[in-house]
């Protein structure tokens, strides 16, 4: 781990396979502590157990959407400073106007720059 971030753990909701490694390789080699779950269910018991310093989450995933994980957790006094950053192919002017309605401190679009995304985390996450 680097020793800018030592304890910063981000969870990871999405379920699917490829996004989760490239999110989750990229946020290791940048020295963070990642967690991760595979469906919403899961990432949101994580989300409250866990208490992540950012959590990285699809839009489009079975049982509950990430809109509706982002609201929950948005509207919860023990979790509502968690910086939540929707990952997700749903791009539309539309989407990205209910991420922020719903709290999302961060909307980028699936395929994403790896460097923008890095940067994202660590402005979310300052040092």
């Amino acid at each position: 781990m680097s020793e800018n971030n030592p304890s910063r753990k981000i969870l990871i909701i999405d379920d699917d396979p490829l996004a989760v490694k490239l999110a989750s390789s990229l946020l290791s080699s940048s020295g963070y502590e990642v967690l991760v779950a595979n469906d919403a269910p899961a990432g949101l018991e994580k989300a409250m157990t866990e208490s992540p310093d950012l959590i990285v989450m699809d839009v489009m995933m079975p049982i509950i959407n990430g809109f509706n994980i982002c609201r929950l957790m948005k509207s919860q006094d023990k979790h509502c400073h968690i910086p939540i950053i929707l990952l997700t192919s749903r791009a539309s002017e539309d989407d990205k106007r209910i991420g922020e309605e719903v709290g999302a401190d961060a909307y980028i679009s699936k395929p994403f720059n790896t460097e923008q995304f890095i940067a994202k985390v660590k402005e979310l996450l300052p040092a």
